[in-house]
């Protein structure tokens, strides 16, 4: 009897360099990459996925995956192994002359999976970000803390580059970056800066954070404060006259000062209440909102500012008519702004439209009473159509 046996077929070759080379040439708002098994390559776009169906690669098989992500992380031990013993590895990636990336490679029923999130290969200003003028006051700060909170994808990391691409222009300062992974590279200019990632040179935030204190440094950036002990060493920073700059995935400054406080014991809760409270400067928090005309997306960012009222709201906790978002309603002349308030504007700009300003609102409801005008003459609008031409013969 005749047997045949079947040639197994050769794993296809995927040049990662230029399959992501591009994707980016794909269109000019770019912020995501994203690898899946049984997808095509997909870029985010204004907040949106689109696929690209290129020739041969109309749908990644696992073994496409992860050829890609073990491209991308080439003999780096630390990816490598975190994704062995983790399922998921964060690294930076850069492709001379095509840009640099913010690479999550993770392990999904099996296989693997990729997000790279682009890094602008220029520090934009706060021109470019649209960023109020009132976050400049940040730069001629002397010490303490400064938090820029959102969900992931909000543009944190874009401001606090703004920031501090503009006190590296204008402040003779040491200044210490200590990120996960690093995302925009720092050139000295009037300041010097170093900056140091996590893993490749310092295992932790909080041990940097710790020698950050011997190194005659003026201004600090961590990258995020994610355990209590980063944020005591933060505060002690702060305390000891240094500027410290970081970020929290909270979503207003409420939400901030209760993961800041509720990260330590219920017996240390009030002192750290009251100094967070001596120690803050601003909490700004951001969110990114797709832009009415399709252009991209535009940023809606709350401030809070350290002054007297919030300082004892801070210290003391938040109360019936004694909120931190009171305080920001009532601070327009003291540099502060709410969501709500920013949100309404940019409606009322037609930056934004109705849908989107309500549902990225922090009280819908109070909203949608501040557009009543608005809202009941787009009612109308649609109900009452003006009354049609009549050709009348003659």
């Amino acid at each position: 009897m005749e047997t045949s046996t079947q040639t197994p077929a050769l794993p296809r070759v995927i040049h990662t360099a230029q399959l992501i080379a591009a994707m980016l040439k794909s269109n000019g708002h770019v912020s995501d990459l994203i690898f899946s098994p049984g997808r095509a390559p997909q870029i985010e776009v204004s907040g949106q996925l689109v696929e690209l169906k290129y020739k041969g690669l109309e749908c990644l098989s696992a073994a496409d995956t992860k050829s890609i992500a073990y491209d991308i992380m080439g003999e780096n031990e630390h990816p490598l192994r975190k994704l062995d013993q983790d399922g998921s590895a964060d690294l930076s990636y850069g492709l001379p002359g095509v840009g640099r990336f913010r690479v999550n490679i993770f392990r999904q029923r099996g296989s693997c999976a990729v997000v790279m999130r682009v890094i602008p290969d220029k520090i934009l200003g706060f021109d470019d970000l649209q960023l109020p003028s009132r976050l400049e006051e940040i730069v001629q700060l002397k010490n303490g803390i400064v938090l820029v909170t959102g969900p992931t994808g909000s543009g944190k990391s874009s401001t606090l580059a703004a920031i501090i691409d503009k006190m590296n222009a204008e402040k003779a300062y040491h200044i210490l970056t200590i990120e996960d992974p690093i995302e925009f590279l720092h050139k000295h200019k009037k300041a010097t800066i170093h900056q140091r990632e996590l893993h490749s040179d310092t295992p932790t935030f909080a041990l940097a954070l710790r020698g950050a204190l011997r190194q005659a440094l003026k201004v600090i950036l961590v990258g995020e404060m994610r355990d209590r002990e980063t944020i005591e060493i933060a505060l002690e920073a702060a305390e000891t006259g240094h500027l410290v700059l970081s970020t929290l995935h909270t979503v207003d400054a409420s939400k901030t000062v209760e993961r800041i406080v509720g990260a330590f014991p219920v017996t240390d809760q009030h002192s750290v209440r009251t100094r967070f409270g001596k120690a803050f400067r601003f909490i700004v928090s951001q969110r990114l909102l797709p832009r009415k005309d399709g252009k991209g997306r535009i940023a809606a960012i709350e401030i809070l500012k350290s002054t007297l009222r919030t300082r004892d709201y801070v210290e003391k906790g938040e109360g019936e008519g004694k909120t931190l978002l009171d305080a920001m309603r009532d601070g327009n002349t003291d540099g502060m702004q709410h969501f709500d308030g920013e949100l309404e504007k940019l409606l009322r700009a037609g930056t934004i439209d109705l849908d989107t300003a309500l549902g990225y609102s922090t009280n819908p409801d109070n909203l949608r009473l501040e557009l009543a005008d608005l809202i009941d003459g787009d009612v109308h609008a649609k109900t009452d159509p003006a009354p049609a031409e009549v050709e009348v013969e003659r």
